[in-house]
């Protein structure tokens, strides 16, 4: 009989995922071997992990994969959303014993090992999903190595001391240090202030590909700072996806407010539409377990068709779900007038509001993600959108 292939003479340490609550789950380690600890949430795609794990919006967090089969088609230069890894931690049930595509480059363990990103490997994520979906996020830790041989009252204990979401100002550790310019593809029709929360590399991308010269901010960019993009100030301004809890973000929602006063059309997403939701007036509260992953089924209430989405949140806007509504003014700021707002998309899973549309001001955003790498693409729509709230108001202006 012929000897086993090379590959499937992997040598694992051991590894424990140990939750707040004092469940483990034992397995290998994967990727980097030692310790680390974040907030556990599970993410439902079956594709696009190395997006997942370059997207600022899971930094501090531990992400378990629900698709059992992870790394199967490697990792690229291409596919990257940011300049790093973001992830805390990274839970798959089986690995990829390598991959196999023509556009690999390596695989994703190798990146997790160059990045010293701890993961762990051989869990039964089916029931830890399970534990997470009734008990709710939580925080985890996972040991490897030596680590992994500690007494659990211990390990329990080092993850109980890290700090909660709840509260984590974040947007700050994952910005661009200095703006930069992504220039439009072809003709450029307009010129877009895009304030760095965690932005994806793609979002830059499709706006270009529309014919938007975008400018990239970092997240403590003053009004001003918007004011004087281009020379003679932006067309648009564009709030991005990023971590933390909105709640936090009183500086943004700020200047924020000063786009609403100024009425320069806005398009935010992600932690972009839970911080237009606080400049309007409405809270914002910390989902159980929040909605990440590609196949998150939504409803446009405009149109009536339901998209399947790409999502990355914890948090989510409070605002009522009925008919359009005065936005309440805000007791921490100056009260404003900002006319009619309506809750335009709904998920279908559990009525969170998924998208906030102000009729009396060109503003607008959505909780998921219409950039979409790696799909699904049902949102891209949402940029038309941007392009046609910009040409309303341009033509505005001139008349």
């Amino acid at each position: 009989m012929s000897s086993a292939p090379a590959y499937l003479d992997i040598d694992r340490a051991d590894a424990v995922l140990v939750l707040e609550d004092g469940r483990s789950f034992r397995g290998q380690a994967y990727g980097a071997t030692g310790q680390t600890v974040g907030e556990a949430v599970f993410s439902t795609g079956m594709t696009g992990y190395q997006e997942t794990l370059t997207d600022p919006s899971y930094h501090r967090q531990v992400v378990v994969m629900t698709a059992p089969h992870i790394g199967n088609t490697g990792a690229n230069a291409e596919d990257e959303e940011s300049r790093r890894i973001w992830v805390a931690g990274y839970v798959v049930r089986d690995p990829a014993l390598r991959p196999s595509s023509w556009r690999s480059q390596r695989s994703l363990e190798d990146d997790l090992r160059d990045q010293g990103v701890v993961g762990i490997s051989g869990v039964d994520t089916r029931a830890l999903t399970r534990h997470l979906r009734e008990r709710g996020a939580m925080r985890a830790g996972i040991f490897s190595g030596e680590r992994a041989e500690l007494p659990p009252a211990e390990l329990a204990a080092v993850v109980q001391r890290a700090p909660r979401m709840s509260g984590a100002a974040l947007a700050a550790e994952v910005t661009t240090a200095e703006p930069y310019v992504v220039p439009a593809v072809g003709d450029r029709r307009f010129t877009v202030a895009a304030v760095d929360l965690g932005i994806k590399s793609m979002t830059p991308t499709l706006m270009a590909q529309h014919g938007i010269e975008v400018h990239v901010l970092p997240a403590t960019a003053s009004f001003e700072d918007i004011r004087a993009v281009g020379g003679s100030g932006p067309d648009g301004v564009f709030f991005s996806n990023g971590p933390g809890d909105p709640a936090t973000a009183d500086q943004e929602v700020a200047v924020l407010r000063q786009v609403l006063d100024a009425r320069i059309p806005f398009f935010g997403i992600c932690f972009g539409n839970q911080l237009l939701g606080r400049a309007l007036g409405f809270g914002t509260y910390k989902l159980k377990y929040g909605h990440r992953g590609i196949n998150q089924p939504v409803m446009d209430r405009r149109t009536g068709k339901v998209e399947v989405t790409a999502h990355n949140h914890g948090f989510a806007v409070d605002a009522p779900l009925g008919a359009e509504v005065r936005a309440p003014s805000d007791a921490a700021a100056e009260p404003t007038d900002y006319g009619r707002v309506r809750v335009s998309h709904v998920c279908l899973n559990d009525d969170v509001v998924e998208g906030l549309e102000c009729l009396d001001l060109p503003a607008y955003s959505v909780q998921y993600h219409p950039e979409a790498a790696a799909g699904p693409h049902d949102a891209a729509y949402l940029f038309d959108r941007f392009i046609t709230l910009m040409t309303d108001s341009t033509e505005g202006d001139r008349a």
